[in-house]
Parts: C-alpha cells; sequence; structure tokens
C-alpha cells in the first residue's frame, strides 16, 4: 500500500523530533520533511507534494492558520491536519474555517494520530475529543462579523473597496498611504482567495459589506 507521505510543521525542534520519531514507527506513513514555520510550510507544501500538513498553530511569522489557507490554495491535494496545544473555539474554528481537515491536541494517543491522518487523506473530517462538540456549537451560530480572518482595518477597506472606493479614495477619507492602502488590499485578496477587485466587490457584498451609503 502506497504510504501516506505527511509534511510536519512545527517550530519546537523537540516536538518535531518526538512526531518524527513517532509517524516513523506507523505502517503506511512516510515523513517527507520537515519545517518551522507557516511560511515554509506553504513552500515546501508545493515542492514535496505531501498527501497532509501536520500544521502546528503558533509559529513565528505567517501562523498555522495563514499557512493552512495557503496550503489548501496552493495544494489542494494535500490535506492539513492541525496537530496543537491550544484548544480554544476561536483557534479551533479559524483553523477549520481555513480549510483543515482535522484538528488534534498535541498529546494524542498514536492510534489517534494514525487513524486522523487515514481519515483526512480519505476526504473525511477529523477533530479530536472534546472539540467536536465546541465545533459544531461555534459553526451553528451566526458568525458575529463578516470575514472573520481579516482584520478590523482589512474589513474596513474591503467595506469602501465594496463601496466602489478607489484606493486614493479610501486613503483620504482613513488618513492612510495610498501604498499601505494598497498593502491591505493586498492582503484581503490573498485571504479572501481572489485575484480581482470584482471579484472581492462580489464576495463583500454577498457577506453584507459596501451597502451603507457614504457622504
Amino acid at each position: 500500500m502506497t504510504p501516506i507521505r505527511v509534511l510536519l510543521a512545527d517550530d519546537h525542534p523537540v516536538v518535531r523530533r518526538g512526531m518524527r520519531a513517532l509517524l516513523g514507527s506507523l505502517d503506511g506513513v512516510e515523513v517527507v520533511g520537515e519545517v518551522a514555520n507557516g511560511a515554509d510550510a506553504v513552500r515546501e507544501a508545493q515542492l514535496a507534494r505531501p498527501d497532509v500538513v501536520m500544521m502546528d498553530v503558533q509559529m513565528p511569522g505567517m501562523d498555522g492558520v495563514e499557512a493552512t489557507r495557503r496550503v489548501v490554495a496552493a495544494v489542494p491535494s494535500a490535506a492539513v491536519l492541525v496537530l496543537t496545544m491550544f484548544d480554544d473555539d476561536e483557534t479551533v474554528l479559524s483553523a477549520m474555517r481555513a480549510g483543515a481537515r482535522g484538528y488534534l491536541l498535541k498529546g494524542a494517543e498514536q492510534d489517534e494520530i494514525l487513524a486522523a491522518l487515514r481519515s483526512v487523506v480519505a476526504g473525511q473530517v477529523v477533530v479530536g475529543p472534546g472539540v467536536a462538540q465546541r465545533l459544531l456549537a461555534c459553526l451553528s451560530a451566526p458568525s458575529p462579523t463578516p470575514f472573520p480572518q481579516l482584520t478590523p482595518r482589512e474589513r474596513e477597506i474591503l467595506d469602501r473597496v465594496a463601496a466602489g472606493e478607489s484606493n486614493g479614495a479610501i486613503a483620504a477619507a482613513l488618513g492612510l498611504a495610498p501604498k499601505t492602502v494598497g498593502n491591505h488590499v493586498s492582503a484581503v485578496f490573498a485571504k479572501l482567495g481572489v485575484a480581482t477587485r470584482a471579484e472581492a466587490i462580489v464576495r463583500a457584498r454577498e457577506g453584507g459589506l459596501g451597502r451603507e451609503e457614504r457622504p
């Protein structure tokens, strides 16, 4: 049987070594690489084309949630399985909304990790004990704000983009440099997975932005 090819992403060397040793002891699993931050996880996922990226959440630079979003967009064939110590509702929900196919807590048993790897490769969604019930409750509740992956400033700028304002007009209204607005707009496009301003406007209006009349 073809082994499950796994990329490890965790900023703690001791954790990576321990996880590599654990995975190496499992039948049908092959570790194809390990990285220490989110940006490297995205780059290595595109190079190694693993079946699964085991992703920590808190890493320097690009965090695991944003890295998950980019891996899912760049390598759709790779399933992201989050393995972290954070089990708060916001982190769990952000990771799953970013496209993670599984969410386990560090300390999970060997059999649980192997079962999770097999499940996410098969296209199933897996969450560890204690996380599932809270995740379902969060997903069933309406989001208090549209596009929770955006910062408040990015959401404000997207709102104005959706209202038809140019970058120059937005910069003048918010007291920002046009280049700063342009950087924010680029970040919004990346987080929404859109390539053009028109696509961003459609997504924003579907989320209820850009409808408020401005003077």
